[in-house]
């Protein structure tokens, strides 16, 4: 029986992660669950699933919750991600968090000797050399849940690393394939939170319609993979379906096939090596039902321009990541509460990154340091 703690449980991927553990309670049990302020939400997860210990972002949400259930050890705030990502009784994090919150307690996740179900790009994208050198020290697994590493993880399965070519990462386009710079002037908040194919959270949503989420994917992707940024080919394919390829020097193209459903990539992390059955909650791909067939274009990195600046964060290195992120998580707030445009978004970012003075050789605290400062700065400009 594998115990898992879910950071943010009540969020798109931490309810589809209960459903498996709900279809699957011979082979996983809760050992933690976490929320930021859906708090009525997280009560119902606690009576369903009984877990040992939960996380909330306030205090009085913690007593009021610790009221409750007076049997349920009750956290808060980030040393209570921190305290639930590493506790004794637990197997497997999944981290599911928004954002740079979910760098320190995927470290001490890691410390603790915990393997990692990993939904949070964002870690990764400012904290990957600190993420893998502690992965590798600890002899702990990372297992990527984000739907695009899934499918190359599953990709290079049974194949050597050396025999890369590169990778395909694919992107359905977001709701704007085929705008001009112009057309992206007038997008509204209404039209930039209705992804075509995917059900997601506000943050991610907005990241995919700027094709910002592509960006942080491919630093994702370079530092999960151990690739050259340059290996890694972003891939638009709008009905996605093929959730990412690897290309092997051979020219053969190993990839991954299925319907948009993040519930095949969990189950795939939680139960790593070995396949479940998830026939009861998720639908099979009918191939004879693509009657548009399966299409792929180049990204278009001129109107799109966010996706020009990941290669380029990633190949700078140093706090450029950094910076990219931090910035972009500013900036998508604000736009959520349409205090910008949506154009504002990556014209601020071209501005961020052309001015960044740049430092090298971050840890931990260099690395939150550096964050706090660019969305103190990125706040300052509006």
């Amino acid at each position: 029986m594998k115990r898992i703690s879910i950071l943010g449980s009540t969020g798109s991927i931490g309810t589809q992660a209960l459903e498996v553990i709900a279809d699957n309670r011979d082979k996983f049990t809760v050992a933690a669950l976490s929320c930021a302020k859906s708090i009525e939400l997280l009560c119902a997860q606690i009576e369903e699933f009984r877990p040992q210990a939960v996380c909330v972002d306030r205090e009085e949400d913690a007593k009021l919750i610790a009221d409750k259930y007076p049997g349920i050890e009750v956290y808060h705030g980030m040393e209570g991600l921190n305290a639930i990502a590493s506790m004794e009784d637990c197997d497997m994090v999944l981290n599911s968090l928004m954002g740079r919150r979910g760098l320190e307690p995927t470290m001490a996740a890691i410390e603790a000797g915990k393997d990692i179900a990993f939904a949070n790009k964002e870690t990764l994208v400012v904290g990957g050399e600190l993420v893998m050198d502690a992965v590798k020290r600890k002899g702990v697994k990372l297992l990527p849940v984000d739907s695009e590493h899934s499918a190359i993880f599953q990709s290079l399965q049974g194949n050597e690393h050396n025999e890369i070519r590169r990778i395909l990462l694919t992107a359905s386009g977001g709701p704007f394939r085929g705008y001009g710079l112009e057309q992206l002037e007038n997008v509204t908040l209404a039209q930039a939170l209705k992804h075509p194919n995917w059900s997601m959270g506000s943050k991610i949503t907005i990241d995919s319609a700027s094709m910002m989420n592509k960006g942080l994917e491919i630093i994702e992707a370079k530092w999960l993979f151990d690739v050259p940024v340059d290996k890694i080919q972003v891939v638009v394919h709008p009905q996605s379906i093929l959730h990412s390829a690897v290309e092997y020097m051979d020219g053969s193209v190993v990839g991954q096939m299925g319907l948009p459903d993040m519930k095949v990539p969990i189950a795939y992390a939680f139960s790593y090596p070995d396949r479940i059955d998830l026939s009861t909650i998720n639908k099979s791909l009918d191939l004879f039902a693509l009657k548009d067939g399966m299409t792929f274009y180049p990204a278009d990195t001129k109107v799109f321009k966010t996706v020009e600046m990941a290669y380029e964060a990633c190949r700078r290195g140093g706090s450029y990541p950094v910076v990219l992120n931090g910035a972009n998580e500013v900036l998508v707030d604000l736009f959520l509460h349409e205090k910008i445009r949506f154009i504002d978004i990556q014209n601020t970012l071209v501005k961020v990154m052309e001015e960044h003075d740049p430092k090298f050789g971050l840890d931990l605290e260099g690395v939150l340091e550096m964050d706090m400062r660019i969305r103190d700065e990125v706040r300052n400009m509006f």
